[in-house]
């Protein structure tokens, strides 16, 4: 799970897992599994929400 931090400047760190980390790339590859052309990897990104849960 994904934990945010806020510091004191409004700022917020977000601390990922290895779990997290791994899911990101599972669900990337997923989304561009059938592109090779960055041009359009990121129109596909840019349509697709890839989430994590908060703790």
């Amino acid at each position: 799970m994904a934990r945010i931090l806020e510091n004191l400047v409004g700022r917020r760190t977000i601390i990922v897992s290895t779990d997290d980390i791994i899911s990101i790339v599972r669900e990337y590859q997923r989304i561009t599994r059938t592109e090779k052309n960055y041009e359009n990897i990121r129109k596909l990104l840019d349509k697709n929400n890839i989430l994590l849960a908060e703790d």
